[in-house]
């Protein structure tokens, strides 16, 4: 072989996965490693793979549009059309974690000014136990 490989243990050392993480990646055809028997062997080509597949997870693409996209590598155009679904999708993501921390901001200022008005009134109900204590 030309390109350097690199077994199932070493994949999940290199890049923090389990062994069950890239075999239903494998399941997925997401990766295509090399099969010796038993054996997996990752090529350059699968360790690239891996490498979007978990940017791809990390910024909340699913699985299926992971796949769709790492399929466009083969159209022939450069990449271009790849590059351009990928903005696209990544375009929408970003403004849907967006809208998603600025609903949790709310819900995070809403909880807190909730909590500062439940310390308000334990510690008035407290208080007049302490006067006649």
């Amino acid at each position: 072989m030309t390109e350097e490989t690199m077994t199932i243990r070493e994949m999940c050392d290199a890049y923090a996965v389990t062994p069950r993480t890239l075999r239903f990646y494998e399941a997925k055809e997401l990766l295509f490693p090399i099969r010796e028997g038993q054996r997996r062997l990752f090529t350059k080509s699968d360790r690239a793979r891996l490498k979007l597949i978990l940017r791809g997870k990390r910024f909340g693409f699913s699985l299926e549009e992971i796949r769709q996209l790492l399929d466009l590598y083969h159209i022939g155009d450069q990449q271009a059309t790849q590059l351009a679904k990928t903005y696209e999708i990544a375009k929408q993501r970003l403004a849907d974690m967006v809208k998603q921390r600025d609903e949790l901001n709310d819900a995070i200022n809403d909880l807190t000014a909730q909590l500062r008005w439940g310390e308000k009134m334990i510690a008035s109900m407290q208080m007049p136990k302490a006067a006649n204590g």
